[in-house]
């Protein structure tokens, strides 16, 4: 029995708070130092193989899934749920208490304490709940005799938000867990006007079936001066049993989400290979092409035959590409177009508008997290905890009315858990306010 009292006042011990606390601080100070998931060899080149040996051995690679992070979490977990066990009984008892039926010698004793006597006849007739109702409490009066006793208080609940400060750590723990089992974080690069079913995982590269198809519709990118990327976006639309369910243009901190399931745009890359859009002016026909680099490709219905034979580029960024463009058994046309220009071509008797563009593929960062709204909800319940514990007091005020055969006694006291100066000023006002009323029926 000794045994167990010692183990659970340990479980409930502050200190096992502090040292839980300041080991998982002292951690996620190391993972975020030391690089998470490389390779092992990432880790020789860096570090030396002695101390890359020593990462592997502690797991400090996939330190947060390591298992002695996770022994740390559980100690913080059993450690919040034994102290709220062992004190919360207490703190629900001075919630519900009774505290018209304490003792006026235990109501003598507080440190805010204050007596008036008098002799007035008319003194005993005064309402005190109502005389107080400008200082905003609202009283509860209990009547002994002549004798009258009266209690107003002001924030109970506030000796709750410790609890629930530590409530909503659990539940922020239970909502990462199910997003550690239940969710995925992944990437793809999807080219122009190509689909996937699938996404690959960080760690591994394993494909995830999504369960509905992503197409990459469209690819656009603006560039500084300089050459660096300035913004880009991606035209995705989401299909289910070929069927088209919606369309988003996606940017960098503008996601689309589908299922649980959302996309972020993270990266692009560029290929040399080429969109063209052909339209027949007279009939407004068109038809885009992917078009390889420096191969011949056909619309056998208009009997045109089209191909980039060149292009300039600088890095993967192609700056202007030249096209070669036969209509029937015309003479063929070359003409240099700018990354994403239009020309208009007569060929064959016939007036054609060219768009040709560079083609990219888009790069998505892809996350599934459905334990993600209950850590919202925690942290929630952890902002309004740590308001009610650290800016709202729980503050009672006293007040007992005794008739003697010389006159009557007016006694007022009062305690607050927290923020005693606040108080004091509290007390001093309902003082002043007992002064001036019994001056007033005195000098009635």
């Amino acid at each position: 029995m000794k045994l167990i009292n010692h183990l659970w006042a340990f479980f409930a011990s502050v200190q096992l708070a502090i040292l839980t606390l300041s080991s998982i601080a002292i951690t996620s100070i190391i993972g975020t130092l030391i690089p998470q998931g490389e390779s092992h060899a990432f880790y020789v080149d860096k570090f030396g193989a002695k101390t890359a040996m020593f990462f592997q051995i502690l797991d400090i690679p996939a330190m947060y899934s390591s298992w002695w992070f996770y022994g740390l979490l559980g100690l913080l977990s059993a450690n919040l749920i034994i102290c709220s066990c062992d004190r919360f009984p207490a703190v629900w008892q001075i919630i519900t208490a009774d505290n018209l039926a304490i003792p006026l010698e235990r109501v003598e004793k507080m440190s805010s304490f204050q007596q008036w006597s008098t002799s007035s006849e008319r003194f005993d007739s005064i309402d005190w709940p109502v005389a107080l109702a400008t200082c905003g409490w609202r009283w509860h009066t209990k009547n002994l005799g002549k004798n009258s006793f009266s209690f107003a208080q002001k924030g109970r609940w506030s000796r709750v938000g410790v609890y629930i400060v530590h409530g909503s750590i659990l539940i922020i723990f239970v909502g990462a867990i199910i997003g550690h089992f239940f969710g995925f974080k992944g990437s793809v690069m999807i080219p122009e006007l190509h689909s996937t079913e699938k996404i690959y995982t960080h760690l591994n590269s394993m494909p995830i079936d999504l369960g509905f198809t992503i197409r990459n519709d469209a690819f656009g990118i603006e560039f500084y001066d300089n050459g660096m990327p300035k913004e880009y976006k991606s035209t995705l639309t989401i299909l289910e049993n070929g069927r088209e369910i919606f369309q988003k243009d996606i940017k960098v901190n503008n996601p689309l989400s589908h299922k649980g399931i959302t996309f972020y745009q993270s990266s692009y890359q560029g290929h040399q290979e080429f969109l063209m859009r052909i339209t027949d002016t007279a009939t407004s026909e068109s038809r885009q092409f992917s078009l390889p680099f420096q191969q011949q490709l056909s619309w056998d219905d208009k009997n045109l035959r089209f191909g980039i034979i060149n292009a300039e580029a600088t890095g993967q960024r192609v700056l202007r590409a030249k096209v070669w463009f036969k209509g029937g058994e015309e003479p063929a046309i070359t003409e240099w177009l700018t990354n994403n220009g239009i020309i208009s071509i007569t060929s064959g008797g016939k007036n054609y508008s060219l768009q040709v563009k560079q083609l990219y593929s888009t790069g998505l960062q892809v996350a599934k997290d459905p334990g993600v709204w209950i850590v919202y909800a925690g942290c929630g319940l952890l902002l309004l905890g740590l308001y009610m514990a650290f800016f709202l007091s729980h503050k009672r005020i006293w007040l007992y009315q005794q008739v003697t055969a010389t006159g009557v006694s007016v006694f007022l006291a009062g305690s607050s858990n927290k923020n005693k100066p606040a108080f004091a000023k509290v007390f001093t006002r309902l003082e002043d306010l007992i002064s001036q009323t019994i001056g007033h029926h005195d000098r009635e």
